[in-house]
């Protein structure tokens, strides 16, 4: 029997996973969104995979510019998720004026407090379902203070206390 959509939604919410906030910036104008769908694929040459909904209001300017920053959020920074996923009344241009940014190699915003910040040239995608899986090859990191973790697991965030 197959599974349904709502056991998979149900069965991955068991499955914790850091905050990130995915920003853009270049020709197709700035973005971002929210995403704990990220991992590492290889460390020759350094690159990580991003999950992005077609649906989403910012994905055209990601498909446009190329580039993207992966921004691991700290526990400090979880009211950023909600306005990056969308919850809140800021649009996609004011979302930026809730953080302080910098940039990096590509160009594409770099949140300064971010636990780490990994940035990078979009190199393949590939089309799964609604989403497109976006294989980037880093070109910059930037780790920032060491403060708690953030997590999103069960429907709900968590912090993480390094030695804890």
């Amino acid at each position: 029997m197959p599974v349904s959509k709502d056991q998979y939604r149900e069965a991955m919410a068991r499955l914790g996973a850091a905050v990130n906030v995915i920003t853009t910036d270049g020709p197709g104008g700035r973005a971002g969104f929210t995403a704990s769908a990220v991992c590492s694929v290889t460390d020759t040459p350094p690159t990580l995979l991003v999950c992005a909904n077609r649906s989403n209001d910012s994905y055209p300017a990601f498909a446009a510019n190329g580039v993207l920053c992966v921004n691991t959020l700290t526990a400090a920074q979880q009211d950023l998720s909600p306005v990056f996923a969308g919850l809140t009344d800021h649009k996609l241009e004011a979302r930026f004026d809730t953080a302080a940014w910098t940039t990096l190699a590509t160009g594409a915003p770099v949140l300064t407090e971010a636990a780490v910040a990994f940035d990078c040239r979009i190199d393949q995608v590939v089309e799964v379902g609604t989403h497109d899986v976006f294989f980037c090859v880093v070109e910059a990191v930037h780790t920032g203070p060491v403060h708690e973790g953030l997590i999103y697991y069960a429907r709900g965030y968590h912090r993480i206390v390094q030695g804890g």
